[in-house]
């Protein structure tokens, strides 16, 4: 087919694309509005040599996996659970966190995900704690240039991580487009063995018609 028959096709039977389209993206927006909200709090630690050494600086992002192993210990989530006053296990509490290293700007980033903000947001900025106090009682056995730092520069921030209601809306407005693009040209493809006029004789037989009986009336 040329790009003239798929104008047809589309200009015929588009309006099942639009209200496909407008049923995905009307059904995901409601779904989101049941859905319990999530939020997650993100507290950075930075890591920080105490002398602009490359040594130093080689040996702080090599330790910072081994922080990121002491951070994720059931050990810390117990010690968190216990400062807060948190009525969980610390299995569950885990399941929650999730940390990560970032070797370039020697930072270590807490993601805390939890349905209540407020929650989210304490046990991010006593993990992050957790790190700066096992860094300052590391330091008191090492002479002063040696020291490594762990620095919370700013306060966790909090976003809402689900539902998003208009990207949820917008992705099942995507999706139910091209379902609709894929049931009319099934629909073409089941249809196009049907004879219903002379074009569509011409079509399928790729012969012109020299002549036609008409039907008859009565």
């Amino acid at each position: 087919m040329n790009l003239t028959e798929y104008g047809r096709i589309i200009a015929r039977r588009g309006w099942i694309i639009l209200l496909l389209a407008l049923i995905a993206a009307g059904s995901a927006y409601a779904f989101s509005r049941f859905i319990t909200p999530t939020y997650r709090a993100t507290q950075v630690v930075l890591v920080q040599p105490s002398r602009n050494d490359l040594g130093l600086a080689e040996a702080t992002i090599r330790l910072l996996n081994s922080y990121r192993t002491y951070l994720d210990s059931r050990e810390i989530g117990a010690r968190v659970i216990n400062n807060l006053q948190l009525d969980m296990t610390p299995d569950e509490l885990k399941s929650r966190v999730v940390i990560t290293v970032g070797q370039i700007d020697l930072t270590i980033r807490i993601d805390v995900d939890n349905e209540d903000p407020d929650i989210a947001n304490r046990v991010a900025r006593e993990w992050g704690s957790q790190l700066v106090e096992y860094r300052f009682r590391q330091n008191q056995t090492v002479r002063r240039e040696d020291r490594i730092d762990a620095i919370m520069p700013d306060q966790p921030r909090v976003d809402l991580l689900q539902p998003r209601p208009t990207l949820n809306a917008a992705a099942g407005g995507v999706l139910g487009l091209l379902l609709g693009v894929i049931i009319i040209f099934v629909l073409e493809y089941l249809e196009s063995s049907i004879v219903r006029s002379r074009d569509d004789l011409e079509r399928t037989l790729d012969l012109p018609v020299l002549t036609a009986v008409p039907r008859a009336e009565g």
